[in-house]
This record gives structure tokens, C-alpha cells and sequence, in this order.
């Protein structure tokens, strides 16, 4: 077997398990939920990634120029945001249609980049997946507004995270990066999960919430990087679009939680569209 196929087939291993993992991990989150709350799982999250993160990247080491600091600032903060909004969501929602809801902030910064016309066809497909996904006030399994709401502020604050991520001027040390950004909502929002849930840092719970915190952002961070230096960046976004696929069978499977047939079509248009604007970046490169 030559050198570049086993390298394309360990990023492809590598981007799967990292999937796997970060759903996995967002499964163990939401069984903690009953413990510690929204908050104090987000607080152990962040809290224990930005430690874990400072400890592999060393990003004192990498700061940034003073022109590129409040970027990181905003960027870490759309970092915070997006995690407890998330994690406020799937409380209220199933796992699978949570992702599928945050999946519209990066499709969104994908598709304005683009003038293409034929991008036009993801936007509906997006469109389409999110009108599914909309409660029905007059059925009684209709998904609960809020938590719909949540699930796409969720969704604004990844497309936050993407473009000021993009205007740190650091992207030559992505994992320094990533460790400020970690850094800064931990400052924020481990006080404040602390201060709503004060058993969250307790002996009992630190286990579980360093567990969360390597399935949910080191391990899988560390994959994707190591599938990033043996796989193209378009096909490793294709790959990605498939998480909410992931993160259904993930809710299924830890949670039992169970989808109507319209709320996987929903998913599906939400994948194809993220494909397709995927597809697109390529062929504008």
C-alpha cells in the first residue's frame, strides 16, 4: 500500500473517532445535566480543556500582537457562548437535531462567502432541513422553541468563532490559538457555572467532568489535526458535514433518544447542504 493512501486512511480514521468522540462526549455532558446543570458542565468542559490545552500547546509561548488581542478575546468568547448555548439547547432538545441546528452558523459563513448561483440550491436545502426542525405548537412531539432558539444561537456564535478565528493572525499555531480562546471562556463561564452550581467541582464530579472535557475537546481536537496534516482541507470539511448524523446515533445510542423520520430528512438536508457548499469552497480554490 503506498505512503499517500495510508496516510488519506489514518485522516480518515482519525476524523471519524474524532466525531465519535466529541458526540460521545456531548452524550456524557447531558447525563451529567441532572448533577450539575447546563452550567456546571460547561464550567468542568472548559475549565479542564483550556488546562489540558495550555499544557500541550504552551500558547504563553505564542501570544498574540496587541493589534490581534481583542480577536482573541471575541473569539474565545463566541467560544464560551457557543458551548453553553449548546449545552442550554440539548437539555431541551434531542443531541442529533441540536447539531443540526449549530451546523447552520458555519454553512451560513460558507454560503454568504459565496456569489455562486448554484450555491443557491444549499441554501434552500439548508432552509428546508430548519423549517423541519421548526416546533409545531399543535403536535405534541414538537420540539420545545427554546430549545430550538438556543441550538441556533449556538449556531451564530460558531460562525463568530470561524471568521474571528480567522483575524487572530495566529493560524501558523492553530493549537496556541485554540488554548487562548479556551483560556478566555474558561475565565468567564467556569466562575459563573461555579457560582450556579456549586457541587460542580466537587470530588465526586471532577472525574466525570475531565472525561467530558478529553472526549469533548482535547482528543478530538488533536485528531482532527493530525487528519488535517494528511488530508486535504476541503475533504476534511466534507467529512465533518457528517456529524449530525454522527450525533443523532450518539443521542440514540447513550441516551435513547429517538427521531421522527421528518427530523432525520432534516438532518439529511442539512448534511447535503454542508456538503454541497464544501464541494463549492473546493471549487472556488
Amino acid at each position: 500500500m503506498q505512503s499517500s493512501t495510508k496516510d488519506f486512511l489514518l485522516a480518515l480514521v482519525c476524523v471519524i473517532l474524532a466525531m465519535i468522540t466529541i458526540q460521545s462526549g456531548a452524550s456524557f455532558a447531558k447525563q451529567l445535566f441532572p448533577v450539575v446543570g447546563p452550567e456546571g458542565t460547561t464550567a468542568l468542559r472548559l475549565g479542564f480543556s483550556a488546562l489540558i490545552l495550555c499544557l500541550i500547546f504552551k500558547p504563553w509561548k505564542h501570544l498574540p500582537a496587541k493589534g490581534n488581542r481583542l480577536s482573541i478575546v471575541v473569539y474565545g468568547l463566541s467560544l464560551g457562548g457557543m458551548n453553553i448555548l449548546f449545552y442550554y439547547a440539548i437539555e431541551r432538545i434531542p443531541l442529533g437535531i441540536g447539531v443540526a441546528l449549530e451546523f447552520t452558523g458555519p454553512l451560513a459563513v460558507a454560503l454568504f462567502s459565496s456569489r455562486a448561483k448554484r450555491d443557491l440550491f444549499w441554501v434552500a436545502c439548508a432552509i428546508a432541513g430548519i423549517l423541519l426542525l421548526l416546533p409545531d405548537m399543535s403536535s405534541q412531539e414538537s420540539l420545545d422553541p427554546i430549545g430550538v432558539i438556543l441550538a441556533l444561537g449556538a449556531g451564530a456564535c460558531w460562525a463568530a468563532y470561524i471568521l474571528f478565528g480567522k483575524k487572530t493572525g495566529t493560524q501558523s499555531s492553530g493549537g496556541a490559538t485554540v488554548a487562548l480562546g479556551m483560556t478566555v471562556a474558561a475565565i468567564v463561564l467556569v466562575p459563573y457555572g461555579g457560582i450556579l452550581q456549586s457541587n460542580a467541582f466537587t470530588w465526586s464530579v471532577i472525574p466525570l467532568g475531565i472525561g467530558i472535557a478529553i472526549l469533548s475537546s482535547a482528543l478530538p481536537y488533536t485528531l482532527e489535526m493530525v487528519a488535517l496534516r494528511n488530508m486535504p482541507a476541503q475533504g476534511f470539511s466534507i467529512m465533518l458535514s457528517l456529524e449530525p448524523a454522527f450525533a443523532a446515533l450518539a443521542g440514540f445510542i447513550i441516551l435513547g433518544e429517538l427521531l421522527t423520520l421528518w427530523q432525520w430528512l432534516a438532518i439529511l438536508l442539512v448534511i447535503i447542504a454542508s456538503v454541497g457548499s464544501s464541494f463549492s469552497s473546493v471549487k472556488k480554490q
